[in-house]
């Protein structure tokens, strides 16, 4: 469905043309501003060089128009770890899609029913973080992030407390299983690097309000997971699902909710700012770890002290072996539920 545009501008600033495109009317001014000062304070930095000339901001009422996009380049292909997918592209605030073998131009799309609904849209230090974070990426990449490309991941779950689930549910827990795994392992480079440039670069105060944002989010989804226990009881109650299985459900519900906090924080350990992770840390401890059982903290602290060491220039077999270490951190928490992990990191075929 073709899209009205309803601002079209063009500016340059430090040597970039900056172009925008909106499918939407209130509210693309401030964002254009914000992103302006965005580029200059990059472009003012030595290093790393700023390498596009040209950026295209498109500010738009969703994303769908991207994600059916990349779902007709990928056709029948599976997208590479870490990279855009149709199914998540249209929850994203910000998108930053570009070339990695032509750097002279970026496209970044803002969504704004995203942005609205996680109260980002009006809110000048968060849309400066976002634009921050999103700009980072393509200047973070570095010899570790670049192997993680190469890289791909076979994981499942094995053990006896799935006896008790439903096919239905064991597919599902296998799917978050997945993109978790994936996530912490092959993606979170790109993520790390990403943030621990933002926070070098003079955004760290904007990346620390909307991570407090995230752990105080995180907080409040603590309180659903009560309804969800009382759910599980239920169920187990009616035969429907083994107490193993129950604690199984909620177990990884709380690892996919929550580890992902670790490439937030520890980019923060990274960059030398220890007071601002700590914050973040105690926040989390008080707010979340403290209503959950032990073992999400203490591989929370194994992760992100994984995190905090990785180097920037590993080779492709030293990244398999690092890889392999995030995936052991989340077996051992498994192994205390009776349940297996076996994976395969390899290669893929060009």
């Amino acid at each position: 469905m073709a899209r009205t545009v309803k601002h079209l501008s063009l500016h340059r600033i430090a040597g970039t043309e900056l172009r925008v495109v909106a499918d939407v009317e209130e509210g693309v001014l401030p964002i254009v501003e914000i992103e302006e000062a965005v580029i200059r304070r990059y472009v003012r930095q030595s290093q790393p060089v700023w390498p596009h000339r040209s950026v295209t901001l498109f500010v738009l009422a969703d994303l769908q128009p991207l994600a059916q996009q990349i779902k007709q380049q990928l056709g029948n292909r599976q997208p590479e770890a870490g990279s855009l997918q149709p199914a998540t592209t249209s929850n994203m605030p910000v998108v930053n899609v570009y070339d990695l073998a032509d750097l002279a131009s970026c496209n970044v799309f803002i969504n704004r029913q995203v942005m609205m609904r996680e109260g980002y849209w009006t809110d000048a230090l968060a849309v400066q973080g976002l634009l921050a974070h999103e700009h980072a990426h393509p200047l973070s990449e570095n010899g570790t992030t670049r192997a993680s490309r190469e890289l791909a991941l076979q994981v499942t779950l094995e053990g006896q407390a799935l006896a008790g689930c439903s096919m239905e549910l064991k597919d599902r827990l296998q799917q978050l299983w997945v993109g978790l795994a994936t996530k912490l392992c092959l993606y979170a480079p790109r993520e790390i690097f990403a943030n621990q440039l933002t926070i070098a670069s003079g955004f760290g105060e904007a990346l620390l309000y909307l991570d407090r944002r995230n752990v105080t989010n995180a907080s409040r989804s603590v309180l659903g997971r009560t309804e969800l226990r009382r759910q599980l009881q239920q169920q187990v109650a009616q035969d429907n699902l083994t107490p193993a299985g129950s604690e199984l459900v909620l177990l990884i519900g709380d690892l996919n909710s929550y580890l992902d906090l670790t490439l937030e924080i520890a980019p923060f350990y990274r960059a030398g700012r220890e007071r601002d992770a700590r914050e973040l840390e105690d926040l989390l401890e008080k707010t979340v770890f403290s209503q959950l059982g032990p073992e999400v903290g203490e591989v929370f602290s194994a992760l992100r002290d994984q995190y905090v060491a990785l180097d920037a220039n590993l080779s492709l077999t030293q990244l398999r072996t690092w890889a392999a270490g995030i995936l052991d951190s989340l077996a051992q928490v498994l192994a205390a539920k009776g349940l297996q992990l076996p994976y395969r990191l390899e290669t893929p075929e060009r």
